[in-house]
């Protein structure tokens, strides 16, 4: 089996067998397995390994419990907490890009965000919370594990990336924490109901860092749009036979589509960001539609409801890359003028 398919098979294996797991416990937010095992497992290398898995988690029990840390600043001392969350909100993004660890540092910014917003609602739930990314995510890397073997990597060093500049990655930081920050103010009016909103703002963000300001409108709201499509015909499908077996091989199937395009095993017009948020998208809106179906609400409309928000979200993650890619040219073009006028006698 050639390489492409063999990270086709293993990111797509992978990321359902992820969901299995999660959606057999007893969890508040299941998807989340699914949705950052997709991401931890879409880099073509070896599987994290157990020494790596140990420190990813104690990282996030340090990040998480800064975010909570900042419930009760933020409760009497709402300026200063709101500044402390944009502070740490940069400082995941700057670790995401200056370190070269993307799904490490969204998955940061999920807690730093989630865990102060939830926690304004109820410090007990903000337990809850982080409790259950640390299982999430485990079940995502532990799911790699078992899934490396039979789709390894071919025998060598894995590809690394080109070193990024720090001013670049400072300005790209900036940029993704500008996203992040106002759908965080917005879920602290109702942390429950807004929590997907966070993590469809830090995929996006992850997703702007490496998208120019004049391609942003067509792949953010593109692979939102696309997300939405996947979403819809992955209920229908599902509703078919509403057991974990056919969810689990729905994800299969959806894996086998999307990360084709993914790895560029199957040509596409779409960079892999666009595929990426795309999947990640689909699992944030699928969750909580079976959530509501399994407690009787109204899962359609509910969808309508996501689906919006996701769009006005996206459509304001476009139009701020655009306004602070024109802050930033406007500047670069001042400076050389300042300069002339300094030295001119």
């Amino acid at each position: 089996m050639g390489i492409g398919a063999r990270r086709v098979f293993r990111l797509s294996l992978s990321t359902a067998l992820a969901l299995m797991v999660a959606y057999s416990l007893p969890l508040i937010m299941p998807f989340i397995a699914p949705a950052f095992g997709f991401m931890l497992a879409a880099p073509p290398k070896p599987a994290m390994g157990p020494k790596g898995l140990l420190g990813l988690l104690l990282v996030l029990c340090l990040m998480l419990g800064t975010g909570l840390l900042l419930i009760p600043v933020l409760n009497y001392y709402p300026a200063t907490g709101l500044l402390l969350v944009l502070a740490g909100l940069f400082g995941a993004n700057y670790i995401s890009l200056n370190l070269g660890k993307g799904p490490v540092g969204a998955l940061l910014t999920v807690g730093v965000a989630m865990i102060s917003m939830v926690g304004t609602l109820s410090y007990a739930l903000a337990l809850v919370v982080i409790q259950e990314l640390l299982i999430c995510i485990a079940i995502g890397v532990l799911s790699h594990w078992l899934v490396y073997p039979l789709f390894p990597e071919d025998p060598g060093p894995a590809p690394q990336p080109p070193a990024p500049q720090p001013q670049q990655s400072r300005w790209l930081a900036t940029r993704a924490t500008l996203i992040v920050f106002p759908s965080f103010l917005l879920g602290l009016t109702n942390p429950t109901f807004y929590a997907p909103i966070i993590m469809k703002s830090v995929a996006l963000g992850q997703q702007a860092t490496e998208t120019h300001a004049r391609d942003a409108g067509r792949e953010l709201l593109g692979s939102t749009f696309v997300a939405g499509l996947l979403a819809i015909l992955f209920w229908f499908a599902l509703k078919l036979a509403p057991t974990l077996w056919l969810f689990f091989l729905l994800t299969l199937a959806f894996g086998l589509f999307v990360t084709p395009r993914f790895y560029g095993v199957v040509s596409s017009r779409h960079p892999p960001t666009f595929w990426l948020n795309a999947m990640v998208t689909m699992f944030i809106l699928i969750g909580p539609a079976v959530a509501d179906s399994a407690n009787g609400k109204d899962p359609y409309k509910a969808f309508v409801v996501r689906m919006s928000l996701f769009v006005g979200v996206t459509l304001y993650a476009w139009l701020a890359i655009n306004f602070l890619e024109w802050l930033r040219a406007r500047g670069q073009a001042k400076r050389p003028v300042a300069a002339v006028v300094e030295v001119s006698p």
